[in-house]
C-alpha cells in the first residue's frame, strides 16, 4: 500500500514568495476584473488524471497559484512546451471599464508574452503591448502594462506567447483589468482574525525525528495524540514503511515520548490513523486489515476496549477504489459519526485529489463519495481534511488557493446541511505557512493549541507543531459533558446508551455508549442551545437530565452522571423537570417521547400500577401550589389514559412546595424542584 506520506515529495525548488497584499476589510482597493469568459485559444495541456487542470478555464478568476509560483494545474498551459509557433488565448470580461492597467499573472517560466491586444464593446483591436520574450527573473511575476493608448473601454483581452524564447511550459495563472494605475497584486485571501501573533514550535525530539511524522490526529480532550512515521528503526516490518505512533501530554504541558502502537494497528504495512471519534474510543484508519497480516486499500475503524485496541473491522465505501491514483486517501470523521470528508482522487475529480463528502447508511456502511464543490476543490491537489469539533469548520490542505507555497493550510465553515456550500477558504497565514509544505491541521476540543505538519524548520523531513490559538482563531466553541452511568439502588457503575437531544426540535445531536471499565462517556455540545442527555438500558427505566447551554460562549466541561433506576416494585423515578413551565400545568410536547416510554413500560408490564406525584417550588400561594401540582399529575393521566392506559392503574397524589429535593434561592433549582414522579405499585 502506498503510505499516506505519497504527496509530501513535492518540488520545492520553485517556490518563492512575492510580496502579497492582505485581504482586508480596512483596505480599500481599486475596482479590478477578472477574466470571466474564454473567447478562444490555440491549445491548452491535457495530462492524464489532471482533470480540468492546464486547461484553458484556469486563467479564469483571480490568481489561484501567486503569489508563490511554480507548476501549477490551476494556470493554463499550451499542449507543447518550447513550440516556435506562437501560442495565444482570448479572454472576455463581464463588464466593460476605461482600461488604465491589464496584468498577467505569468506563474510559471514567465517572460514568452510577445504581444498583448486590447478589444472594445465593438471588437476593434489595439495593441497595447509589443515585446521581444525572452527569459526573466524571478520565476514567476505579476506582468503589467500600462497602456500608452488611452480612451479604449475595454471588453477582452487576447495575449500571444513564443514558447520558444522561454523554456519549459509558459503558464498564465490569471488575467486582468483595472481602471486604476495602484499595480495590481495577488491577493491572499486571509482575514485579520487569522493573522496569527504566536509563532509555531516544533514538538520536540520525543515526537519529532531525523524521518517523517505526519498526520496528527489529537483526542478530543487534547491529551492523546496519534501520528504516523515512517524511516524510524522500531517500525514493524521494514523501517522505511509507515506505523501508528502515540504520545500522552504531561501535566506540565509537553509530550511523553512516544511509542510505538503495536499490534493489531500496526503491521508490516504502511499504517496510518486519519480520525478519531469525539469520545476518543473509536479510531478510523486507511487500508482494509486482513487476517493474514497484510493490507488492501480501504477504510476502517478499531475500537478502544480494557485490554487495548480492537482488531480493525473494515467500513464500506462504495465505489472507493473507483480508478483511484496511488492507493491513498485521507479522512475525518463528524464528531456524531454520521458523516465523513474524504480527500481521493476519482474520476470526477477537478484534477488530483479532492475532497468529497460521504453519509453513514448504518451497519458499517457509507453512501457513494459526493464532490463538495467548487468552492473548496480546485484543480490541485486538495487533501488532509480535518472536521471540527463544531461540526462547520473545515481544515485542510491545498495547492489550489492562492498561498505561500505549494501547500498552504486553509479553513472555511459550512454554511448549511448539503455539505456542498461552504465558505471562501482563509488561507491561516504565515506563522503556519511557509514557502515550503504544510498539512493536517487538527484541533482539540479546547481551542488552546492547533496541531499540524510542516517541513518548515523541521528536525527531519516532515515534522509535528503546535501553535496556540486566539479566541477568533479557533472553530466556534463546545461544552464537553462527561461522566458514569450508575444503578441508582446499588450505585454499581452500569452500561448504558446516551443519547443527547437538542429541546428546540427535539433532534438528536449525538450519542455515546458507556462501558464500566473503559473510562466515562464523553459527548460534545454545541453552545447556545437547551439539551436533554438520556441514559437508558434494558431493565431500568431511562433517566433524563436537562442541559442548558443557552447562555455559554466559552469551552467548558461538565460532569454528568446518571442513575438508572431498575424496574421493580416500590421503584420511584422522576421525571424530566422540564416538563412544565413555571406556573404551568401544560406538558411540554418535548417531554412527550419521555411520556411515551411510561407508556411502553406499562403495555409491557400489563399488571404494572402507578402512583403519579406532583411537586412545585415555592413561589407563591401555597394552596394554589397544591392545585397546581394536582393539575399536573392529572394532566400526565390524561396523556397515559389517551395512549391507551386504563385510568385505574393510575393513582395521584398532589404535594405542591412541601416536599423540595433542593433549596428555593434560584431559578435552575426551583426548576428541580417543580416535577412529576411516580412510582411502581404493582408489577
Amino acid at each position: 500500500m502506498t503510505p499516506i506520506t505519497t504527496r509530501v515529495h513535492l518540488k520545492l525548488s520553485y517556490l518563492l514568495v512575492f510580496a502579497f497584499v492582505l485581504k482586508t476589510a480596512f483596505v480599500k482597493a481599486q475596482e479590478v476584473a477578472w477574466a470571466s469568459k474564454i473567447l478562444g485559444y490555440s491549445s491548452e495541456l491535457r495530462t492524464e488524471g489532471s482533470g480540468t487542470g492546464y486547461r484553458a478555464i484556469q486563467i479564469l478568476g483571480k490568481p489561484n497559484k501567486l503569489p508563490a509560483v511554480g507548476d501549477s494545474p490551476v494556470a493554463w498551459s499550451p499542449a507543447q512546451a518550447d513550440r516556435h509557433e506562437d501560442e495565444w488565448i482570448k479572454v472576455g470580461f463581464d463588464a466593460t471599464m476605461p482600461l488604465e492597467q491589464v496584468v498577467i499573472a505569468e506563474n510559471f517560466h514567465p517572460g514568452a508574452i510577445s504581444k498583448v491586444f486590447a478589444y472594445d464593446s465593438t471588437g476593434k483591436e489595439y495593441l497595447i503591448e509589443e515585446r521581444t520574450p525572452g527569459v526573466v527573473q524571478p520565476k514567476g511575476r505579476m506582468f503589467r502594462i500600462f497602456p500608452k493608448q488611452k480612451g479604449i473601454i475595454c471588453k477582452a483581452i487576447k495575449v500571444v506567447l513564443t514558447p520558444s524564447a522561454v523554456a519549459g511550459y509558459n503558464q498564465i495563472d490569471a488575467i486582468g483589468i483595472s481602471s486604476g494605475t495602484q499595480p495590481i497584486e495577488a491577493e491572499i485571501v486571509i482575514s485579520a482574525t487569522h493573522q496569527l501573533k504566536e509563532k509555531k514550535e516544533n514538538l520536540g525530539a520525543a515526537i519529532n525525528s531525523p524521518g517523517v511524522e505526519i498526520a496528527p490526529v489529537i483526542a478530543s480532550d487534547g491529551k492523546t495524540l496519534f501520528f504516523a512515521r515512517s524511516d524510524h528503526p522500531q517500525n514493524l516490518g521494514s523501517r522505511y514503511r509507515q506505523d501508528i505512533w502515540e504520545s500522552t501530554l504531561r501535566a506540565d504541558g509537553n509530550w511523553e515520548t512516544a511509542t510505538n502502537l503495536g499490534p493489531p494497528l500496526n503491521n508490516i504495512g504502511d499504517n496510518a490513523l486519519t480520525s478519531i471519534s469525539a469520545d476518543g474510543k473509536k479510531i478510523y484508519l486507511v487500508n482494509k486489515y486482513l487476517p493474514d497480516g497484510t493490507l488492501e486499500f480501504g477504510f476502517s475503524y478499531s475500537l478502544k476496549t480494557s485490554t487495548g485496541w480492537s482488531f480493525p473491522k473494515e467500513l464500506i465505501i462504495p465505489s472507493l477504489g473507483y480508478n483511484h491514483n496511488h492507493a491513498s486517501l485521507e479522512i475525518t470523521v463528524s464528531p456524531l459519526g454520521n458523516v465523513l470528508l474524504i480527500s481521493i482522487e476519482r474520476p470526477d475529480t477537478e484534477g488530483k485529489r479532492d475532497i468529497y463528502v460521504c453519509f453513514s447508511t448504518g451497519a458499517n456502511t457509507w453512501t457513494a463519495p459526493m464532490n463538495i464543490g467548487k468552492t473548496i476543490n480546485t484543480a490541485a491537489h486538495e487533501g488532509s481534511p480535518f472536521l471540527a469539533l463544531d461540526n462547520k469548520t473545515l481544515y485542510f490542505s491545498s495547492e489550489g488557493h492562492s498561498g505561500y507555497g505549494d501547500s498552504d493550510l486553509f479553513v472555511s465553515r459550512r454554511l448549511d446541511d448539503t455539505w456542498v456550500n461552504w465558505s471562501e477558504p482563509e488561507n491561516l497565514g504565515n506563522q503556519i505557512n511557509s514557502p515550503r509544505w504544510e498539512g493536517y491541521f487538527n484541533v482539540p476540543a479546547d481551542g488552546k493549541y492547533a496541531y499540524f505538519c510542516s517541513s518548515d524548520q523541521s528536525l527531519g523531513e516532515i515534522d509535528i507543531f503546535r501553535i496556540p490559538l486566539s479566541a477568533e482563531q479557533k472553530p466556534e466553541p463546545v461544552a464537553m459533558a462527561s461522566g458514569m452511568v450508575y444503578d441508582k439502588n446499588t450505585s454499581k457503575p452500569l452500561p448504558a446508551h446516551i443519547q443527547v437531544v437538542r429541546v428546540s426540535d427535539d433532534s438528536t445531536v449525538t450519542s455515546a455508549l458507556y462501558e464500566p471499565g473503559n473510562g466515562k462517556y464523553q459527548v460534545y455540545l454545541p453552545l447556545k442551545e437547551t439539551y436533554k442527555v438520556m441514559a437508558t438500558q434494558e431493565g431500568y427505566f431511562a433517566t433524563v437530565e436537562p442541559l442548558n447551554l443557552s447562555e455559554d460562549s466559552l469551552y467548558r466541561e461538565i460532569s454528568l452522571n446518571l442513575y438508572l433506576a431498575p424496574i421493580e416494585k416500590g421503584q420511584q423515578i422522576r421525571l424530566s423537570n422540564t416538563m412544565f413551565a413555571q406556573s404551568s400545568a401544560e406538558i411540554d410536547a418535548s417531554t412527550y417521547e419521555e411520556l411515551n416510554t411510561v407508556v411502553e413500560l406499562m403495555k409491557t408490564h400489563s399488571s404494572m400500577n402507578i402512583l403519579l406525584e406532583g411537586h412545585t417550588d415555592n413561589q407563591g400561594d401555597t394552596n394554589k401550589n397544591i392545585r397546581l401540582s394536582q393539575d399536573r399529575v392529572d394532566a400526565v393521566k390524561k396523556y397515559l389514559v389517551a395512549q391507551g392506559i386504563n385510568a385505574s392503574r393510575i393513582k395521584t397524589k398532589a404535594w405542591g412546595p412541601s416536599r423540595p429535593i433542593t433549596h428555593n434561592l434560584t431559578e435552575e433549582a426551583r426548576q428541580k424542584n417543580r416535577r412529576v414522579e411516580f412510582t411502581i405499585l404493582d408489577l
